[in-house]
C-alpha cells in the first residue's frame, strides 16, 4: 500500500550534481541520443565522481553512449546518470524507453524516473524489478509514469545498482506517446505562493528560549492557524500564503503578556483575515464518520475569549464547501490525503525560529485533521505542541533541529512516521557498522546472519550470538536511550529499527556476548560501510520453490505478477502452498494473487479517508473485494509474517487469508497499514503518515496491531545457532498436517 519498487535511498539521492533545469532545451533529442557530447556528457549530472563517462566506441547507433562502470571500490552502493527539465507539459503518462548493454552487473542496471512538485517527491519509479543482471547485448528497456498534474520538476537517467558495467544510448522521453520535443510548452499558473515573497529571506523571528507564557500563546496560536487553514473559505481557496501569514501574527503573540492579550491579538487577527460570507451552499456534515473532528474547543470561551471563540465558530459554520483545498487534496481513487502545496524552504537548511515553529505546526495540525488513527496516538496529541515548540525554538544546529524533530514524529506511532531522509542524526552514529545482521529474538539482541559472507566470520561473532552489551553499555539500557528516536507503531518494529542500528559506529567495538552458557569480550572491527540494506527473513533461491511432492512455497520479495500463471502451474498438486511475506512484495500481488485463492467474490478489507468539508473526520468506503480468476489454488494456503512485513506485505496478507482456508502464521507485524502521503518541513525535512486507514470487512483496525497470526510462531535463539527457520516450519506443519515426520519438516525448511 505505500510507493512500490522504492527504498528511501534512492528516492533521496538527487542532491548529486544535477544541471539546473531552465528552459525546454533546443537539443534535448540529442542530447537524449548523446550526439551533442563531443566528448563530454554534456547535459547530464549524477554521481558519484568517476563513475560515468562519455563512450564514442561502445554505442546503439550514432556517436557517442554513455557508460557507467562500477567495482568493489566504487563510492557508495549505486551510481546514477541524471537529467532535469521542468515539467512545462501537459499529458497523462510519461514513458522513458532506450537501448541499454549490461556486462558482469552484479544488482542491477536500468531506468529511472521521479516527479517533484513544490513539496518535494510525487512519484518515482526504477527498474529494480525489471533491470537487467549479468551480461546482456544491446537490450531495449522502457519505464512509464503517470504524470502527476502537479508535478513541476522531472528527474530521469539510468543506474547501477551494485557493480559491474553499463552502457546507455537513444533515449527518447515521451508524453502520451509524442517525443517531449514535440509537445507544447504549457503556462504555469502563478498562486500566491509564488506572488508572496515578504519572508523569503526569514521569518524575522529571533527568539532563542520560550517563556512559559508564550509556549501557550504560541501553542494556541498553532491550533487556530490550523483550524484557520483547512476552514476558512479565503484560505482553503488559496487566497493567502499562510506560512507567511504565520510570520505576521507571531510578533504580537510573543509580546502577549497573558492568555487574555494573546486571545485579543488572534481575534484581530482573524477579523483582519475577514468574516467568511455566508454561502448559498454550506459544508455538509460528515456521514458514516469513524473518527469525528475534535473541535469542542472553539467554543470554549474560557479558553478563546468570547470574541475569538465566536469567530472561530462562525468559520466552522460557512466553512470551506467544495471537492479540492489548496493546502491539501486527495489522491484519486484511493482518497489519502496530498499535501503538494506546502513548500519545503531546504534552501535554509537550519531554519530561522520562526521557521522552526512552523515545522511543529504545520505537522501538528497535518496530523490533527489529516492522520487517520490520530485517536490510536499514545498521551494526549494537544500537549505535543506545548512540549515541542520550546524544544524547537531552543535547537540551535541543524543536527539539534533535526533530532528534536525526529522525536516530534516518534509521538505519531506510525512505522510509515519518521524522518526518513536523516537518519543518520539519530544514535548511534557513524559511518561502519559490524559485518552481521542483528534481530531481537525472544527479546535479546542475536547475531541472525552475516551481512558480508567473508568479513562476517572474520569478525569474531558467530550465528546466535547474544549481544549484551556494546562498550560498556548494556543494550537493554541502550534501547530505553534510543527509543525516543526510533518512530514505530508497535515494539517490535521498533526493536527491529534499533537492531538494525545497533552495530553502527565509527572504529573498532567492545562487544560484550553470551555464547553457549559462557560470557564473552570481544573487540568486533566495523569492517563494513553504515548503509541501508534490504533484509527479508523468506528463503534464498526462486520465487516459487517445491520444497516436496506435497509443499510448495512462494515468496512475495521477488514475485512478478506476469509469472502468477507458472507459479500456480509449479505449485499444481501440492497438499498445500506457503506464501512468504516477511518481506516488502516485489509487485503490487492482491488481486493478482488473492483472486486465485477465492471461488466468489469475497471482501477483505475496508478503508476510512478523510473529509475536505469535515478536516479531523474520517468516513467508511465501501469494502475492498477479490474478484475470482483462474486458474486458482484449492490447498491449504499458510502465510508467514512477521516485524519485516509492512505496509503492502499487510495488506496482501488481509487479502490472502481472506478465503477461510488460509492461515497466517508468524509474529506481530509492523502495524502500519495504508498509502502514504508525504509531507515536507522547512530545511527540507521529508517525513510520511498512513494516509488512510485500513480495516478488516467488520472494521477491526490493524493500525498498530498489524496482522494477528492465526498460529504464532517466531524464531528461538537455539533455532537461529541452528540455522532453522522456525516460522517456515510451522506454516509446513499446518499445510501438512499433523502426521509429517518432524525431521522431515526441518529439512525441507532448511534454508538453502
Amino acid at each position: 500500500m505505500t510507493i512500490r519498487n522504492v527504498t528511501v535511498g534512492l528516492v533521496a539521492w538527487l542532491v548529486l550534481v544535477i544541471p539546473a533545469a531552465e528552459a525546454r532545451e533546443p537539443d534535448l533529442d540529442a542530447c537524449l541520443r548523446f550526439e551533442n557530447a563531443g566528448g563530454a556528457l554534456r547535459g547530464w549530472g549524477g554521481g558519484p565522481s568517476g563513475t560515468f563517462h562519455f563512450d564514442g566506441t561502445v554505442v546503439h547507433a550514432g556517436k557517442g553512449a554513455a557508460r557507467l562502470e562500477r567495482d568493489a571500490a566504487s563510492e557508495g552502493t549505486f551510481t546514477t546518470l541524471t537529467k532535469q527539465l521542468p515539467i512545462d507539459f501537459d499529458g497523462k503518462v510519461l514513458e522513458l524507453r532506450g537501448f541499454l548493454r549490461t556486462e558482469d552487473i552484479v544488482g542491477y542496471a536500468g531506468l529511472w524516473m521521479r516527479e517533484d512538485g513544490p513539496s518535494g517527491v510525487l512519484r518515482f519509479d526504477n527498474s529494480r524489478n525489471r533491470g537487467l543482471r549479468g551480461t546482456n547485448d544491446w537490450t531495449e528497456c522502457s519505464l512509464r509514469l503517470p504524470l502527476d498534474p502537479t508535478a513541476r520538476q522531472l528527474f530521469f537517467g539510468v543506474l547501477i545498482d551494485g557493480q559491474g558495467r553499463a552502457w546507455v544510448d537513444d533515449l527518447q522521453l515521451l508524453v502520451d506517446g509524442v517525443p517531449l520535443s514535440q509537445t507544447p510548452v504549457r503556462e504555469t499558473m502563478k498562486t500566491v505562493l509564488d506572488r508572496d515573497h515578504e519572508f523569503d529571506a526569514g521569518s524575522g523571528i529571533d527568539v532563542t528560549s520560550l517563556t512559559a507564557a508564550q509556549v501557550g500563546n504560541v501553542s494556541l496560536l498553532a491550533r487556530v492557524w490550523g483550524f484557520l487553514k483547512y476552514h476558512h473559505p479565503a484560505i482553503a481557496a488559496g487566497e493567502r500564503h499562510w506560512d507567511y501569514d504565520l510570520f505576521r501574527v507571531l510578533p504580537a503573540v510573543l509580546a502577549a503578556d497573558d492568555p487574555e492579550a494573546c486571545n485579543q491579538v488572534l481575534a484581530r487577527w482573524v477579523a483582519e483575515v475577514g468574516e467568511p460570507a455566508p454561502r448559498d451552499s454550506v459544508a455538509r456534515e460528515p456521514q458514516d464518520a469513524q473518527l469525528q473532528p475534535r473541535l469542542d474547543w472553539i467554543g470554549d470561551a474560557d479558553l478563546l475569549g468570547a470574541d475569538l471563540s465566536r469567530s472561530l465558530q462562525l468559520v466552522h459554520e460557512r466553512r470551506f464547501a467544495g471537492d479540492a483545498q489548496f493546502y491539501v487534496t486527495q489522491m484519486p481513487v484511493v482518497g489519502n490525503p496530498v499535501f503538494d502545496r506546502e513548500l519545503a524552504y531546504p534552501e535554509r537548511p537550519l531554519p530561522d525560529p520562526g521557521y522552526r515553529i512552523l515545522a511543529v505546526a504545520r505537522l501538528w495540525n497535518i496530523v490533527e485533521y489529516w492522520f487517520p488513527y490520530r485517536d490510536l496516538i499514545d498521551g494526549e496529541w494537544t500537549s505535543v505542541l506545548s512540549e515541542f515548540l520550546p524544544r524547537l525554538v531552543a535547537a540551535a544546529t541543524r543536527g539539534d533541529y533535526r533530532l528534536e524533530m525526529m522525536v516530534m514524529i516518534a509521538c505519531i506511532g506510525d512505522t510509515h512516521a519518521n524522518l526518513w531522509w536523516d537518519l543518520d542524526v539519530r544514535p548511534p552514529r557513524g559511518g561502519c557498522s559490524w559485518p552481521v545482521e542483528l534481530r531481537f529474538v525472544e527479546g535479546r539482541a542475536v547475531v541472525a546472519a552475516y551481512a558480508d559472507s567473508l568479513l562476517g566470520p572474520a569478525s569474531g561473532l558467530e550465528i546466535g550470538d547474544v549481544i549484551a552489551a556494546v562498550d560498556g553499555k548494556p543494550v537493554a539500557g541502550l534501547i530505553e536511550a534510543w527509543s525516543p528516536y526510533f518512530c514505530a507503531s508497535n515494539l517490535a518494529v521498533q526493536l527491529r529499527d534499533i537492531a538494525r542500528a545497533l552495530p553502527r559506529g565509527d572504529g573498532d567495538s567492545e562487544v560484550t556476548i553470551e555464547r553457549n552458557g559462557e560470557t564473552l569480550m570481544l573487540v568486533v572491527p566495523r569492517s563494513i560501510p553504515s548503509v541501508s540494506r534490504a533484509v527479508t527473513h523468506d528463503r534464498r533461491g526462486d520465487a516459487l520453490q517445491r520444497l516436496s511432492p506435497e509443499a510448495g512455497y512462494l515468496k512475495l520479495s521477488s514475485f512478478r505478477i506476469q509469472d502468477v500463471d507458472s507459479y500456480l502451474e509449479q505449485a499444481a498438486g501440492t497438499r498445500g502452498l506457503v506464501i512468504d511475506i516477511r518481506n516488502y512484495p516485489s509487485e503490487f500481488a492482491v488481486f493478482a494473487l488473492g483472486g486465485r485463492l477465492v471461488g466468489e467474490k469475497t471482501g477483505f478489507a475496508r478503508f476510512t479517508v478523510g473529509d475536505l468539508e469535515n478536516p479531523g473526520a474520517f468516513t467508511w468506503t465501501p469494502p475492498v473485494e477479490l474478484e475470482p480468476a483462474s486458474p486458482g489454488y484449492a490447498g491449504r494456503v499458510a502465510i508467514l509474517v512477521d516485524e519485516r512485513s509492512l505496509s503492502q506485505a499487510e495488506y496482501t496478507a488481509m487479502a490472502l487469508r481472506a478465503n477461510g482456508r488460509a492461515v497466517v502464521v508468524g509474529s506481530t507485524t509492523a502495524g502500519a497499514d495504508g498509502n502514504v502521503s508525504p509531507i515536507v518541513l522547512p530545511g527540507g525535512l521529508r517525513t510520511m503518515i498512513s494516509g488512510i486507514g485500513v480495516f478488516y470487512p467488520d472494521k477491526t483496525p490493524t493500525q498498530r496491531v498489524g496482522i494477528v497470526p492465526d498460529i504464532v510462531a517466531a524464531p528461538t535463539i537455539a533455532g537461529i545457532r541452528e540455522g532453522r527457520d522456525e516460522v517456515l516450519e510451522a506454516g509446513l506443519r499446518h499445510i501438512l498436517g499433523p502426521d509429517i515426520d518432524e525431521e522431515e519438516i526441518r529439512m525441507m525448511a532448511a534454508r538453502p
